[in-house]
């Protein structure tokens, strides 16, 4: 494993489990067994941090990681990332980042979790409709009171930091990443990298595209994320997965698999000091380490590019997950 520190916290591996399948919620169900065996599994390969939130599964995903770390002594348990700043209602997500409700989130959360702090808190989308100065202060009192160890966003652009930063420091942004998914480069990483807050990516195989495993065959039934994903409707899912196809037959001529590939490129990505990993089942973990001990160079990086130029001629972004701007007046 790699590791690299995140503010205050120390030796952070460079893969954290990512726990959103893990909840269920818009990957067709889980299942608590496998769950709490994946999140083991990932320990004894050298994962120390486990990243979750209240909406994964409205707040299975956080009552699964409680269960498990519980199982393991103090001092060998995990950093223990979660969000806050959403609500919702009827399955619908909401932003909400209004001081009541972020105190309220806390609490809930660690309670679910079963522990006394947060050591990564980040606010999941920014809420244009509270004040950001309020909310980086409400979560700097927290912070203040021992329940949370460094404060983070997640999904924030340059302006939204901008106007957070007035009422507290950021550890981090966490943000959708991977070689399909680029925007950030354009606005959002020069703003971070001028100010030092390093990308907690997420999303690095995005949503299994670039695994090795998905085929042109393959369907998507219930709630599952991939349904309303642009990237899996004609004429997009072509075009990417001809890009993994060329992007796979590099990866084995440089003697590794496509998702090492993949992951690799992010974990060399200079501003990127985490990426997360999502699973629900041990074995989905056992190629971990096909993306460690090994770098791209300048001229891997070229061809890369090249590739992804020559096959994916309209580029689709991650917008589609974001919840919606505006909440009900009566929430």
């Amino acid at each position: 494993m790699e590791y690299a520190d995140i503010a205050s916290l120390h030796q952070v591996s460079k893969i954290a489990l990512g726990t959103w399948a893990i909840g269920g919620w818009m990957w067709g169900g889980s299942d608590e067994r496998d769950a709490m065996a994946t999140i083991h599994r990932a320990l004894d390969l050298g994962i120390n941090a486990i990243d979750t939130a209240p909406v994964y599964g409205f707040g299975r995903a956080e009552d699964i990681v409680g269960k498990a770390i519980r199982q393991i002594p103090v001092s060998e348990r995990p950093y223990v990332a979660t969000k806050v700043g959403l609500t919702w209602r009827d399955g619908k997500v909401f932003r909400d980042s209004r001081p009541a409700r972020l105190r309220q989130e806390v609490e809930d959360s660690l309670r679910r979790l079963g522990i006394d702090h947060i050591d990564l808190y980040f606010v999941h989308w920014p809420d244009r409709q509270s004040d950001f100065a309020e909310a980086a202060q409400t979560l700097e009192s927290l912070r203040r009171e021992g329940k949370i160890r460094e404060i983070a966003v997640s999904n924030f652009q340059p302006a939204d930091m901008q106007k957070f930063l007035q009422g507290t420091g950021i550890a981090a942004n966490q943000l959708p990443y991977n070689l399909f998914e680029r925007g950030i480069e354009k606005e959002i990483l020069p703003f971070c990298h001028e100010r030092r807050i390093p990308i907690v990516a997420y999303g690095a195989l995005c949503r299994g595209l670039l695994s090795g495993k998905m085929t042109a065959g393959r369907t998507f039934d219930g709630d599952d994320l991939r349904r309303v994903d642009p990237k899996f409707q004609a004429p997009h899912f072509q075009h990417y997965l001809a890009a993994a196809g060329q992007l796979d037959t590099l990866a084995h001529r440089l003697g590794h698999s496509l998702l090492g590939l993949a992951l690799r490129w992010l974990l060399d990505q200079p501003d990127v000091v985490c990426a997360l990993w999502g699973a629900r089942r041990p074995e989905q973990l056992e190629n971990l380490e096909e993306a460690l001990g090994w770098h791209l160079d300048a001229d891997n990086l070229r061809e890369i590019d090249d590739i992804l130029q020559k096959n994916i001629p309209d580029p689709v972004g991650p917008e589609f997950m974001a919840p919606p701007e505006e909440r009900p007046a009566d929430l």
